[in-house]
C-alpha cells in the first residue's frame, strides 16, 4: 500500500431532529419527527431515535409515520436554523484541517494526514472534534477514521449515536469481507438485488470476481467493486466541490389539475430558484422540470441554453415550454420541483438581452424547443 492517508469522517447525530431538542428541551426524548403536517402532505425530513424505533425513517410520508408512532411530535423543518449550526460544524472541522470536504449540513469527511493541531493519531483527532462539537454546540457526533473514504463512511454508521469506530489498514480486509453489500457505495436496491442474484451476498463473495467479470456485470461502478473488496479507495478528500445543480420543489397539500395552478407554483418555485442563484453569482445552462401525478408517476423534462439561466426571468421564460410537454392539465399533480444544473459563475457568460417571460399555454403546443425526455 501507498503512503497510508488518515481519513475521518463525522456525521452529526439525528442533526434536525437534534437542533430541534436543543433548542426546545422540552422536546428531548420524545419520538420528533420534523417534517410536514401527517394530515396533509409530506415528508419525513428527520427524525429522533426515539421514533426511529417506531420503524420511522427519512423519506417516508408523515401519514405513515403518524400511524407508526401516533404518538410523534409533529414539527416543521427550520432550514435556516440548520444552516446556521451547520456553519459552526464547517468551522470547527476547517480549524483542525484545510481539507474537508462537506457531504451536506451534517457530515464531511476531512484529510488529517497533515493537520494544524500538530496531532500524529486520527484517533485522537476525532475524539477531539466530537468533544469540541458537542462543548460548542450542544450536539453529538458520530465518526470513522480510516485510512480511505469508503472506510471512513462506513465506520461512522456502526456505532451510531455518538460513537467512534476506528478501522486500521491491518483491519480492513476481515472488515470489509464480513460487511453486507447494501453498505457498499453505489449499490442501492436493484444493484444489491443483481449481486444477490449471481452470489454475492458480503464483501468476500466479490474476491470471486475478475475485474473484467465485474465491469460486465455492474458497469462503471465494476471497478470501484473490485478494489473495495481489497480494501483499496483512491478517492481525495476535495476541500472545494463543485455544486453541479440547484433546485428546489413541493409536495402540494392537495392535488391540482388546472394550468393556471399549475402556473402559480411554478411561479413560486421560479422566484425562489432564481433567487438562490442570484444570491450566489450562479447560473445553470439545464433547466430541469420535475412533475409527480397523482398515481405518484414522476417525469422530468429538460432543456438546455448556452446563454444560460440565470434568475426567475430566465426560468420562467422557458416553463411553458417545459410545461407543454408534460400532461399537466391532464392529470392531477402532486409534486412540482425545478432544478438548474451545468452551473458556473455568471461572469463566464457573455452579456445577452433581457428576455421576457412567456404566458403558459393554454393548450399543449410545442414552440421549437428540443426536449429530454
Amino acid at each position: 500500500m501507498s503512503e497510508c492517508r488518515k481519513i475521518i469522517h463525522v456525521d452529526m447525530d439525528a442533526f434536525y431532529a437534534s437542533v430541534e431538542q436543543l433548542d426546545n428541551p422540552q422536546l428531548r426524548g420524545l419520538p420528533l419527527i420534523v417534517g410536514g403536517d401527517p394530515g396533509r402532505r409530506g415528508v419525513v425530513a428527520a427524525c429522533s431515535y426515539a421514533a426511529r424505533v417506531y420503524g420511522v425513517h427519512s423519506a417516508m410520508p408523515c401519514a405513515q409515520a403518524k400511524r407508526l408512532c401516533p404518538q410523534a411530535v409533529f414539527v416543521r423543518p427550520r432550514m435556516q436554523r440548520y444552516r446556521e449550526m451547520s456553519a459552526r460544524l464547517m468551522a470547527i472541522f476547517r480549524s483542525c484541517t484545510e481539507l474537508v470536504e462537506p457531504l451536506s449540513l451534517d457530515e464531511a469527511y476531512l484529510d488529517v494526514s497533515r493537520n494544524f493541531l500538530g496531532e500524529r493519531s486520527a484517533t485522537r483527532i476525532a475524539e477531539q472534534l466530537r468533544a469540541r462539537i458537542f462543548k460548542e454546540t450542544g450536539l453529538t457526533a458520530s465518526a470513522g477514521v480510516s485510512y480511505n473514504k469508503f472506510l471512513a463512511k462506513v465506520a461512522s454508521g456502526t456505532k451510531k449515536p455518538d460513537g467512534l469506530t476506528v478501522i486500521p489498514p491491518e483491519a480492513a480486509a476481515e472488515f470489509v469481507a464480513a460487511l453486507p453489500v447494501r453498505k457498499f457505495f453505489g449499490v442501492g436496491k436493484a444493484t444489491e438485488r443483481k449481486m444477490q442474484a449471481v452470489g454475492v451476498h458480503i464483501g468476500s463473495d466479490l474476491l470471486r470476481f475478475s475485474v473484467e467479470e465485474l465491469i460486465r456485470l455492474f458497469g462503471k461502478h465494476g471497478q470501484f467493486f473490485y478494489d473495495i473488496a481489497r480494501g483499496i479507495d483512491q478517492r481525495p478528500v476535495l476541500a472545494h466541490r463543485e455544486r453541479k445543480s440547484m433546485g428546489t420543489e413541493t409536495t402540494l397539500a392537495r392535488d391540482i389539475l388546472a394550468l393556471e395552478a399549475v402556473q402559480a407554483v411554478l411561479t413560486e418555485l421560479a422566484t425562489e430558484l432564481g433567487a438562490d442563484l442570484t444570491t450566489k453569482d450562479l447560473c445553470g445552462r439545464t433547466l430541469t422540470l420535475k412533475m409527480r401525478y397523482q398515481d405518484f408517476t414522476t417525469i422530468t423534462r429538460s432543456c438546455t441554453d448556452q446563454a444560460g439561466f440565470a434568475d426567475a426571468t430566465d426560468l420562467l421564460a422557458q416553463l411553458p415550454r417545459l410545461v407543454a410537454a408534460t400532461e399537466a392539465g391532464r392529470r392531477r399533480i402532486r409534486l412540482l420541483g425545478l432544478s438548474v444544473s451545468n452551473l458556473l459563475p455568471k461572469s463566464a457568460l457573455p452579456q445577452r438581452a433581457v428576455q421576457l417571460p412567456l404566458p403558459f399555454p393554454g393548450q399543449r403546443q410545442l414552440l421549437g424547443q428540443s426536449w429530454q425526455r
